[in-house]
């Protein structure tokens, strides 16, 4: 038996469940590609959560290629992060500057996304820094994107990804 939510439960559902949010953001990024939803994915989100929540203080995923661990813990959890607290700083950093700005867009692009304003109406992003290696928030918050190669000195945040 399917069951069956109304939008608001749904909105609900997403604004709770970092699972949900992780499907939802990968439909908006592959509107044409399904969605193989895996029980890693289950635990992998946990594993995220119990990170941004702070009982879990280092974590590393160990998973094959094109498993959705880039989406989830460098495009999904920024964004899911950013909008349960937009003044969070998060430092993202992938072995090429080219994958860190491509997840940098991507996280951008589900924060910019009616949807995530629907979810979370409190976290915009700030006109003033929109640039694809950091964006702000209104609040101070940011992701900031880097490769190892880049240079970070004078850089600090509250959470390295």
């Amino acid at each position: 038996m399917a069951l069956t939510l109304s939008p608001r439960e749904y909105q609900a559902c997403l604004r709770r469940d970092f699972s949900s949010f992780i499907e939802r953001a990968f439909c908006h990024l592959n509107p044409t590609m399904p969605f193989l939803d895996n029980w890693h994915l289950d635990l992998l989100a946990a594993k995220l959560e119990a990170c941004r929540r702070g009982t879990m203080t280092r974590l590393i995923i160990c998973v094959p290629p094109r498993s959705l661990k880039s989406h989830c813990a460098s495009v999904a959890l920024p964004a899911w992060w950013l909008g349960h607290a937009p003044t969070v700083q998060l430092l993202c950093v992938s072995y090429a500057q080219e994958l860190a700005d491509k997840h940098a867009r991507d996280c951008r692009s589900v924060m910019t996304s009616p949807w995530f304003h629907a979810l979370f109406p409190r976290t915009h992003l700030s006109r003033q820094k929109q640039a694809i290696e950091e964006f702000m928030t209104t609040r101070q918050g940011f992701r900031l994107a880097s490769s190892v190669s880049g240079v970070l000195t004078g850089w600090g945040a509250d959470v390295l990804i």
